[in-house]
């Protein structure tokens, strides 16, 4: 057995046996994984898990999402099948989706405690394993473009705070007033939280409410998650997963969750998969769930909804975390796997087949 092979089994084994100890909640149902013909390229993207059902949707609400996914595939699916590499293809969709005030990352982003924001993202490269990230950014537009910066321009793989900002402002990336991430909703739950709390509210960063673009949209209760995220295989069969974040509505002491943590929110590795998640990073982080799912791929054989499924429903489950994954596959095949009412999930690939769902798992989408 190589060293290689050694360093994926512990951590694997470690899982299978916290899995086997521990009692788990009832198994949703699960995707089918078919037979594709041989892919070019594929894509698939989230935006965050959560209490998402229809009944606490409205239909423009539900129509906004959809298009923003659709956006999504588009705008990566138009790199792929161009010949474009999937790290583009990653940090462009999350640019956009950080540009979104739909989704709790960039703008839309959560407050902390203190009103304040703290971004987080990270990004890997299937063919080399390197990887950057970046944790408690605060006036950085495009958090996945500094995570992509550190990976790419710093020998280091995390930076974190005032030191995250700073090398990304040095590397020329755009820097925005913190009030760029703003909207009524996420100040609305983060005094909802306080309340909660009994915590007295900090100023409200713009002197007032103010209405905008979400202002006729009704939201479900999403405060505990929100993520965004990528998986892309581009047609060398290079594999980049990314993930961006602002983070739990009105956390404090520079709290940190999964999607800056490699092997726990992100992973990637060619010829075995690419991961992103999304849900309570404290769980995620405990179990380094997306690099358990690729070793799983990798050691047992499993496909890629295999090792899905059985990471979630029956480690995170038993665990009583929360959350979901997309997947990508030894070949592309793309998947998602999650245990709460919804998450926001699509793919595309170069056969032409797309889905963009929100709701509870529908059967045979693969």
């Amino acid at each position: 057995m190589s060293l290689r092979q050694l360093a994926l089994l512990l951590p694997a084994s470690t899982l299978l046996f916290s899995a086997c100890a521990t009692q788990s909640a009832p198994v949703m149902p699960v995707e089918t994984e078919t037979p594709m013909a041989a892919l070019e390229w594929s894509i698939v993207v989230h935006g965050g898990a959560g209490v998402i059902t229809r009944d606490a949707m409205s239909p423009e609400t539900e129509a906004a999402y959809e298009a923003a996914l659709a956006h999504a595939l588009d705008t990566g699916s138009e790199i792929l099948a161009s010949g474009g590499a999937a790290i583009d293809a990653v940090e462009a969709v999350i640019m956009g989706l950080e540009d979104n005030p739909l989704f709790n990352a960039g703008r839309g982003a959560v407050l902390t405690e203190t009103g304040e924001f703290s971004l987080d993202s990270s990004i890997m490269a299937g063919d080399t394993l390197n990887a950057g990230a970046v944790a408690g950014l605060s006036n950085i537009r495009h958090p996945i473009s500094a995570a992509r910066a550190a990976m790419e321009n710093s020998p280091h793989v995390m930076l974190a705070g005032e030191g995250a900002d700073q090398f990304a402002a040095e590397q020329g990336l755009e820097v925005v007033d913190p009030t760029y991430f703003f909207t009524e909703r996420r100040w609305d739950s983060l005094i909802r939280v306080l309340e909660r709390r009994g915590v007295e509210a900090p100023a409200h960063p713009l002197g007032a409410a103010q209405e905008d673009e979400l202002s006729m949209l009704s939201f479900p209760d999403d405060r505990k998650f929100g993520t965004v995220g990528v998986v892309a295989m581009d047609q060398t069969g290079t594999i980049v997963a990314g993930t961006s974040t602002g983070g739990t509505t009105a956390k404090r002491w520079g709290r940190v969750g999964d999607s800056p943590v490699i092997g726990a929110g992100t992973y990637a590795a060619n010829g075995v998969c690419g991961v992103s998640a999304t849900g309570t990073g404290e769980y995620f982080i405990r179990l380094a769930i997306a690099y358990a799912i690729c070793a799983r791929i990798e050691l047992l054989g499993e496909t890629a909804s295999e090792a899905a499924d059985h990471v979630i429903h029956t480690q995170l489950t038993g665990l009583e975390g929360d959350g979901g994954v997309i997947v990508l596959g030894p070949d592309g095949t793309p998947t998602w796997s999650f245990n709460t009412e919804g998450m926001y999930r699509a793919y595309a690939t170069s056969e032409g087949r797309r889905e963009i769902e929100i709701y509870e798992y529908n059967e045979g989408a693969f």
